[in-house]
């Protein structure tokens, strides 16, 4: 992994030790951090910075009151394993691991700062106002450098700037204790604002098998952690579906959650995800680090076949209305289904959609929209497709395939659950029954297969 370097110079710094950590905490001018802008990303801080009202207040702050900024702000936390101090209160930084090293909190402040900076040197509201995040910021940055660096001699107000350094060098020992002790002290300092279980899983690593397994498709659109780009998609969205075919494999060292919690508490899935990843039996922390990486290979393979579920997933909302109406129904009749008709000029209707809906996972177009706990049960019903070999998850066949064949059939039958429940998608989505009813349609569909091949 290639290592990155930035040089910090404080006009005024003080150092604290204690335990396995060093730090060094001080007032440093703005023009100090434009390396630390060119460098470094925000990877180590468990949410992205976007822009919004703080950020808007602070760039505020910065032009109006630049004397008392650094008394208004918590300024910018930084991490590093490896540092070197210099003369004139200068340390060279070195992050070895970006994912976490680097800005630890402060994130929203550094995106502030920066777009300040950017404000002087342009002088161009339109360019500024396309900064919506810190992505579209590093854009914009790396854009206008060399003109950034004509005024880096104006730029002299001050930022409270803290870093982390591990308190001796010498001693491996320290270091690795201090490295393993980062991520705790970056989600502490990031309390001051909620962060999600998910957040901090995705810090330990605990979500890499997930994003491997994905499309890519599917992957970008995640918000793996706060304010992420991307990010219309809610981590634990995914995690919950992954509880579809761990709960196929025995003896796990936590117990699967209930099927109709994967629609009715995604919050537990995560929570018990969690737990699952922390067990050592499933994944082993780095020895320099907190970062966790999967050992299990039974786990690994059923994350595997997660990897195939927001594809059937939106394959079955796409396909299931007119399975329903193949099999005899009407699905745009039903209450709470809205039609896609863009030729109904003047009809105000809230049955009709102008703007063509689009599936969940990978947003392919499609002609009805609908509350997904009409699904749900369908979706666990995949289950049935999967088995146990050689102690790793495995599909029995191939899941579109079945799907194209005998999703009519099947809806055929599940008719009959959706008029028990009077279409009330949280009577569906949160009925045990209706999830184990679905599972034996799948079983039944596929025993006939099964039978026909033979």
């Amino acid at each position: 992994m290639k290592s990155t370097k930035v040089i910090i110079k404080y006009e005024h710094v003080a150092e604290q030790m204690h335990g396995s950590v060093k730090r060094l905490v001080g007032f440093v001018q703005a023009k100090s951090l434009l390396s630390l802008f060119d460098t470094v990303d925000l990877d180590a801080n468990p949410r992205s910075a976007k822009w919004g009202p703080v950020t808007a207040a602070i760039v505020e702050s910065i032009s109006r009151d630049p004397d008392i900024f650094p008394f208004k702000t918590k300024g910018v936390l930084v991490g590093s394993s490896e540092y070197e101090p210099l003369q004139r209160q200068r340390y060279e930084l070195h992050f070895d691991d970006p994912a976490t090293e680097g800005i630890l909190d402060g994130g929203h402040n550094m995106l502030a700062i920066g777009t300040h900076i950017l404000s002087v040197t342009l002088n161009d509201e339109k360019a500024i106002r396309k900064i919506k995040n810190w992505e579209t910021f590093k854009e914009l940055w790396a854009a206008n450098r060399e003109a950034i660096e004509a005024v880096r001699e104006d730029l002299t107000f001050l930022v409270p700037v803290e870093v982390l350094v591990p308190a001796d060098l010498d001693d491996d020992s320290v270091v690795s204790d201090f490295r393993s002790e980062l991520l705790e002290i970056c989600a502490a300092r990031n309390n001051n604002a909620e962060l999600t279980l998910e957040t901090k899983a995705n810090q330990k690593g605990f979500y890499d098998a997930i994003k491997q397994a994905l499309p890519k498709v599917v992957a970008d659109r995640i918000e793996w952690k706060t304010n992420a780009a991307g990010g219309d998609v809610k981590v634990r969205d995914i995690v919950s579906l992954s509880w579809i075919p761990l709960s196929l494999l025995p003896s796990l060292p936590v117990k699967a959650p209930p099927p109709q919690n994967i629609y009715r508490n995604k919050g537990e899935c995560a929570k018990l995800f969690d737990d699952l990843m922390s067990d050592p039996s499933v994944s082993t922390r780095a020895s320099d680090g907190p970062v966790h990486a999967l050992t299990n290979d039974a786990v690994k393979s059923a994350i595997d076949v997660l990897g195939d579920l927001p594809v059937l997933y939106d394959k079955i909302y796409a396909d299931f209305p007119h399975a329903y109406n193949a099999a005899g129904g009407s699905f745009g009749r039903i209450g709470i289904v809205r039609i896609y008709e863009p030729g109904r000029k003047g009809d105000k209707s809230r049955k009709y959609m102008r703007t063509k809906p689009e599936t969940h996972f990978t947003e392919q177009d499609v002609d009805y929209s609908y509350p997904d706990g009409l699904i749900m049960p369908l979706v666990w019903g995949l289950r049935a497709l999967m088995e146990v070999k050689d102690g790793k998850v495995c599909w029995r066949t191939d899941p579109e395939a079945f799907l194209e064949r005998h999703l009519k059939d099947i809806a055929q039958n599940y008719k009959l659950v959706l008029e028990m429940s009077r279409f009330d998608p949280q009577k569906l989505g949160k009925s045990e029954a209706s999830y184990g009813f679905a599972v034996s349609q799948f079983e039944t569909a596929l025993l006939k297969q099964e039978k026909s091949a033979a």
